[in-house]
């Protein structure tokens, strides 16, 4: 077993809006995703960081949803801020099921264990949303509430936006992150020019990583067996 993380699939299989229009790495990006999938195993995990589909609704995400449903490994689905189909996790668990999709789950307002580690996150706070406090306040409280779920073991983090960013950070999502002992925080919404001011490496009491697809080269990143 092996548990893998990439972030911002941007799938658009029913949706028009293919990410191949921007050219560079994105160009034939479908076909990337399922070749970087192939190392990849059936009794893996892979963490999905958000923005994985365009789909404005769930059915019109589900082409998307049977295309990551028939690639190897368990994924674990985070939300991201143009993930529109997302919904109550009751509605997504059954769309799922209905539809067979099941190598698909929900990473939201729990946890699920791998090998020792609690495994938690939810989709996080950014600069470009400061405005809205409610949503705010609301990411921090289902963050502090995968983390509990994890208990007292080691735990590893999953967000769809960058806590740290060159020139920015956000303090009240880092503050959760230490005070529940989080070792590892992983992260994508960063594009192209965007990847040089992410934030790589341990600062603080947290090792921070960059995940997005265009980042890892559409290839999953495996973070431990």
């Amino acid at each position: 077993m092996a548990l893998f993380v990439i972030g911002d699939t941007h799938l658009s299989l029913s949706a028009d809006k293919p990410m191949d229009v921007f050219g560079g790495s994105w160009t034939g990006y479908v076909d990337k995703l399922k070749d970087g999938f192939s190392i990849v195993g059936p009794e893996d995990t892979v963490v999905l960081c958000g923005d994985i589909s365009w789909g404005m609704s769930l059915q019109e995400a589900r082409a998307d949803f049977a295309f990551l449903d028939a690639l190897p490994g368990r994924k674990l689905l985070l939300k991201g801020n143009h993930d529109y189909w997302w919904n109550t996790a009751a509605k997504m668990n059954a769309f799922f099921a209905e539809n067979g999709f099941h190598t698909l789950q929900i990473l939201h307002n729990n946890c699920y264990q791998y090998n020792g580690y609690g495994l938690c996150g939810t989709r996080g706070w950014f600069y470009e949303e400061k405005g809205d406090q409610k949503v705010f306040r609301r990411e921090v409280m289902r963050l502090e509430a995968s983390l509990k779920a994890a208990g007292e073991g080691r735990k590893l983090c999953f967000l769809h936006y960058p806590p740290r960013y060159q020139g920015y950070t956000c303090p009240e999502i880092i503050e959760v992150m230490e005070r529940y002992g989080v070792e590892r925080c992983y992260y994508g919404h960063l594009h192209g020019g965007s990847h040089r001011l992410a934030v790589e490496g341990t600062y603080g009491a947290v090792e921070y990583h960059l995940v997005s697809a265009d980042y890892l080269g559409f290839r999953p990143q495996k973070i431990c067996e």
